[in-house]
């Protein structure tokens, strides 16, 4: 009997609840599976919105929100330190997360999903065994498996992560002071985004690039625009830097770089890559290995080297966003399904960056199409000439639209400046139309509200235009 109360059997198991496990159970369901799912935190969401996505841009607002109310000289500078301190700002998230909490446990319960809480491994490939905090075992029996199981900071064995002074971005928003300085190893999305919030904070950044420049996959206008402004606001940015040790002291932290050069700070952030959650699933028992930062290789549709067994989201590697890990989840449950899937879903993801200003991006960069050969030109609308933008005072940032010189098809957009991650979307909906309807022509001959941001667009087609003739 106790054996009977203790299984389950699903068509589907899916395990891990943040964006790509989410997208999976809800979309499998939606087609009339029946599945279940695995979590082994104690509440749904995964790391985006208990660890990474979600508080962190809760504090980037938070943050924001400040600056802006020190500017309009609406708030005491001398007051900061006291009262906006690093972890009164933290607590701007809670609220957050708790909210998605809600909401996201409402889908579960709607669709008549389980959530099992506990750490899954896998007997073998239709079977998974979950172990609660207690000890208390349950297994499921399911005729297909979905893996998204997301990442966590790669942390280097020689590193003492359990000091005060060395954080990654797991930890770093359990600081208990706002530090006076910082060194950010690593200038990724992560390294980029936590050096724009600190700096924000006041505190002094050193943000130290392994490779020649930031964010090498953006256009590179976009990039020479973020270091600017980056140094502008005081950031110290070290590229082709390399870590030989870390040193830690009574009084704060020494990098020691390869080229010599010692860096002390407050606390050295390690936003150095990250590793799979896969560690623990006991992989082995059905033949698959993960690489050598724990992420899985799949085909074209998300499927592993076992045909039944699909993984999404962050522990697949890149993009590692949020918002792909959801579509890519959608298209696995599509896939195992049916068998088939409509390649759009999964196609011309945007990439939000929420560094400040913001970076959003879309399509092709001048560099890919140059390397291409494609005949483009490029529209451009700044900011600072737009009535909305100097009405708000986000001022910084530009709106570039890439196309084809004779088509007039748009073949990139990329956004810098306040609020890019929503003005991307209005292009994506034009870029995503079939045949001739996704070119310039669009935003020429369309109406904006004026005064808004999405004038942008307006003003972007007509500047392309012009360079035509």
């Amino acid at each position: 009997m106790e054996a009977e109360l203790n299984s389950h059997s699903c068509d589907i198991v899916v395990i891990g609840t943040g964006p790509g496990g989410e997208g999976a159970a809800m979309q499998a369901t939606k087609l009339g599976r029946s599945v279940a799912a695995v979590e082994r935190l104690d509440s749904i969401g995964g790391n985006c919105t208990h660890r990474t996505t979600i508080p962190s841009k809760a504090l980037r607002f938070a943050v924001h929100r400040l600056t802006s109310l020190l500017q309009a000289r609406l708030v005491d500078p001398e007051a900061q330190s006291a009262a906006y301190s690093f972890p009164m700002l933290r607590k701007s998230a809670v609220s957050v997360i708790h909210q998605q909490v809600s909401v996201r446990e409402s889908f579960y319960q709607r669709n008549d999903v389980p959530v099992f809480y506990g750490h899954a491994r896998l007997t073998d490939r239709h079977t998974i065994e979950v172990e609660d905090d207690l000890g208390g075992k349950r297994t499921i029996q399911a005729a297909d498996i979905v893996i998204a199981t997301g990442s966590r900071p790669w942390r280097p064995d020689d590193m003492d992560f359990n000091h005060a002074r060395i954080r990654d971005s797991d930890t770093i928003l359990d600081l208990s002071e706002t530090p006076r300085s910082i060194s950010i190893y690593g200038a990724g999305v992560v390294g980029c985004e936590y050096a724009s919030i600190f700096r924000n904070l006041g505190v002094k950044v050193n943000l130290v690039n392994t490779r020649d420049q930031l964010l090498s996959f953006l256009d590179d206008e976009i990039i020479d625009a973020l270091s600017y402004h980056l140094r502008e606001c005081g950031v110290i940015i070290r590229h082709g830097e390399a870590i030989k040790r870390v040193e830690t002291v009574d009084d704060g932290v020494i990098t020691h770089l390869v080229s010599g050069k010692q860096i002390k700070t407050d606390v050295l952030l390690w936003a150095a890559g990250r590793t799979g959650n896969t560690d623990g699933l006991e992989l082995q028992n059905i033949g698959i290995k993960p690489n050598s930062r724990g992420q899985l290789n799949v085909d074209e549709h998300f499927r592993t080297a076992v045909d039944n067994i699909y993984a999404v989201g962050d522990v697949i590697g890149p993009p590692a966003l949020a918002s792909a890990a959801y579509v890519q989840g959608r298209y696995a449950a599509h896939h195992l399904v049916s068998g088939k899937c409509d390649r759009a879903l999964i196609e011309d993801i945007p990439t939000g960056i929420y560094t400040s200003p913001e970076i959003s991006s879309l399509g092709r960069t001048e560099r890919d199409l140059t390397e291409a050969g494609v005949p483009y030109e490029v529209g451009h609308s700044m900011f600072r000439s737009l009535a909305r933008a100097q009405i708000t005072g986000d001022t910084v940032g530009m709106l570039k639209l890439l196309f084809h010189r004779e088509s007039l098809q748009l073949l990139g957009i990329h956004c810098f400046g306040a609020n890019a991650s929503e003005i991307i979307h209005i292009g994506q909906a034009i870029m995503s139309q079939p045949g001739e309807n996704n070119t310039l022509q669009y935003f020429v001959n369309s109406t904006f509200n004026y005064p808004t941001m999405a004038e942008a667009y307006r003003v972007a087609a007509l500047n392309g235009l012009n360079r035509l003739f």
